[in-house]
């Protein structure tokens, strides 16, 4: 009998997916033998890409990888891990400053699922500054993202900013 698939949760609201997540994603991706990429649809927050349109973007930009998926989901991640027959979830700590929040929500995920823990990747050097939150703001205020985001995800983020209805590029 062939062991069970190693399969690891990467949540995220990816609005928009950087290179830093896809950077991610990649390494992910040689520990794991299936990564699913899960886009938290969140009530609370204003995202500036619909669920649907940041699917699109992550879709495309990992096309050539195998192993990656890529879903939306709302609720609790443990049940999402739990359909999934997901052990490990994946994240990413940019600084100090991640490890405090991550922390507190991995140790509650374990909680929830005792067979549910959480793996740390730290950033390559080129990407530790990237963040979809100052991506949005330099994109919004006229700057380049050039390098920050894939190329067609930055032409989105200028057709969004011009006011333009984004659609796949």
């Amino acid at each position: 009998m062939p062991p069970s698939p190693r399969i690891a949760l990467y949540p995220g609201s990816f609005d928009p997916v950087t290179n830093g997540h896809l950077d991610i994603i990649t390494r992910a991706g040689r520990l794991f033998d299936r990564v699913v990429v899960a886009i938290l649809v969140n009530p609370a927050k204003q995202p500036w890409f619909t669920a649907d349109d940041r699917a699109a973007m992550i879709r495309e930009a990992c096309a050539s990888q195998e192993g990656v998926d890529v879903e939306t989901f709302d609720g609790l991640l443990v049940d999402l891990a739990r359909r999934h027959q997901a052990r490990t979830v994946v994240r990413g700590l940019r600084g100090a400053s991640d490890l405090d929040s991550e922390r507190q929500m991995s140790m509650m995920n374990r909680h929830l699922s005792g067979n549910l823990d959480t793996v740390f990747f730290l950033p390559s050097v080129e990407f530790a500054h990237i963040s979809s939150t100052l991506v949005r703001e330099i994109a919004s205020l006229g700057g380049s993202v050039t390098g920050l985001v894939p190329p067609k995800v930055e032409a989105r983020l200028y057709q969004r900013r011009e006011g333009a209805p984004t659609r796949n590029v």
